[in-house]
Order: structure tokens, then sequence, then C-alpha cells
């Protein structure tokens, strides 16, 4: 079948395949063509991986080459919250903080789990000479948000690093752009308070939380041959999110 943003012949790998905009990429990968390796911590995936262990993610790799020959588009989508705020204070009391493991925890899977799959799958295009990396940033990377300084943290540093390997592996043929979704209806969003879910809607323009199928299609694009251009960008998928305080 012949079209644009076809994925035909190419090979995907998606992280934090199992559910939400995971799920939905490797759907709409699927449709377009691509062969896809879904990795998740847990089912159902293709294949369990823990993309916080390097080991893991090269072994995974090498498998995926392995069954399908070659991997055309990496999609660093696993990601995890664990909100607090930096220190709660009340009556002149410290009564709350973020903690080690809740900072440690979020940095370990949506930093260094980039990081390494990223590693482990650039040697590989480099060889190639072509590849297409995604990175899951999001609107909060851009404009920070009341209570996530560790995801926060990781998405504006996603960016950071979207741009280095942009420079590094651009001349190699790999590109590499960043997608920076907004509220997005997610499992992950929907146990969110009704009250929250209401007045973040009421931020976004076109009065409505986005959909899996919104980033997904975004994805697509940034791995089609038709942007083949585009490198280094965030692109934003937030229906023209203006985050208060």
């Amino acid at each position: 079948m012949h079209g644009l943003f076809r994925l035909d012949g190419k090979v995907a790998i998606v992280t934090g395949a199992a559910r939400g905009i995971g799920a939905e990429t490797v759907r709409v990968f699927r449709d377009a063509g691509a062969t896809v390796v879904a990795w998740d911590v847990a089912g159902p995936a293709d294949a369990t991986i823990d993309v916080t262990d390097p080991a893991a993610v090269v072994s995974a790799v090498a498998a995926a080459i392995a069954a399908h020959g070659r991997i055309d588009i990496l999609v660093n989508n696993a990601g995890i919250v664990r909100d607090a705020l930096l220190v709660k204070v009340k009556d002149g009391v410290v009564v709350g903080q973020m903690s080690e493991a809740e900072l440690d925890a979020v940095l370990r899977v949506n930093l260094k789990g980039v990081f390494n799959c990223t590693q482990a799958v650039a040697a590989h295009m480099i060889g190639r000479g072509s590849g297409r990396i995604l990175n899951a940033s999001s609107v909060v990377g851009i404009y920070g948000n009341f209570g996530q300084t560790n995801y926060v943290a990781t998405k504006a540093a996603v960016i950071g690093m979207t741009k280095v390997w942009s420079r590094e592996l651009g001349p190699k043929g790999v590109t590499v752009n960043a997608v920076a979704p907004g509220f997005i209806a997610t499992e992950m969003v929907r146990e969110m308070p009704e009250r929250i879910l209401a007045a973040m809607v009421e931020h976004t323009p076109v009065r409505r939380m986005g959909e899996p199928r919104d980033v997904a299609l975004a994805y697509l694009y940034l791995a089609s041959d038709e942007a083949a251009f585009v490198n280094g960008i965030v692109l934003s998928v937030d229906g023209g999110l203006v985050l208060g305080t």
C-alpha cells in the first residue's frame, strides 16, 4: 500500500507499550505497515524489559535485531510519575517532602531509561546509516508543573538529550526528535481528581483532553520518510495548553 506516512518494511521498538500512548503508538505503527516490537516492564508486551537495566536493554536490542534483521525506529515512551511537593510546610513546620526514593525512581525510568535505550540502538542505526529516535517529553518539561520536580526534571532533560543526539547522530543519517504531549486521556491521567481534570481542560484552548491517538500520529509523522529533514525538534501536542500556577 502506498501513501503518506507509511512505515512498510520498517522495524520499530516502542517502550512503555502496554498501555496509554505506548499501546496506541504500537497500533498506529502496525496499521502503517511497521513491524513493532513492544517493550514494557509488565505485560502485555512482546518483551518484558526494564529500561533502567542497561544490560537487559542491550540484550533486548540484540534479540530484536536477530529476529527482524534491523531496527529503524525507537520510540522512548516509557515513563512514570511519583508526584510530591519539594517541601510541604504547615504553620512553619515541614510536614512532608519529596523523598529520595520518589526522585530516584522517576530519574531512573524517565531519564536513564531513555539514555539506555538510545545508546543501545544508536550504534546499530549508525552502522546502517539511517534511523529515527523519538523521545517522550511533556508540556510540563517546557513550562514546569506544581508537585512534579522529579517528572519535570526528567522531561526537560529529555529535551536537552534530544538536542545533543540530533547533532551527534544527524550526520550519521539518524534523526532524533521529541514529542511533548499536553493533557492526554490515559489511564494514568484518569486517576487524577475530577476537579483537576476540569481545570486542565479549561486551560486547553481546544477545550478537550488529548487522546493517545493524537500523540501516536505525531510519532508516526516523525518516524516517516516524510520527516527526513526534521531533526532536533520538540513537537508539542497539547491543544495549545497554557499551564498556570
